[in-house]
């Protein structure tokens, strides 16, 4: 009897072992949110153009 109990046991814990497969793993894809900033250039340029049409009038 102890036997077949032990070989059930050995059946059951053999069975759990090998119930999957092996399959390949979910990876999420990162996401990168990269920020803009063109518009604090933009106001740079525009305010050295306005200097340099000030002081080619200032020249004349």
């Amino acid at each position: 009897m102890k036997k077949l109990v032990l070989a059930a046991a050995f059946t059951a814990a053999a069975s759990t072992a090998y119930a999957g497969a092996m399959s390949d793993p979910i990876v999420e894809p990162e996401v990168i949110v990269e920020e803009q900033s063109g518009t604090s250039s933009g106001g740079v340029i525009i305010g050295l153009l306005l200097l340099a049409v000030l002081a080619a009038a200032a020249s004349n």
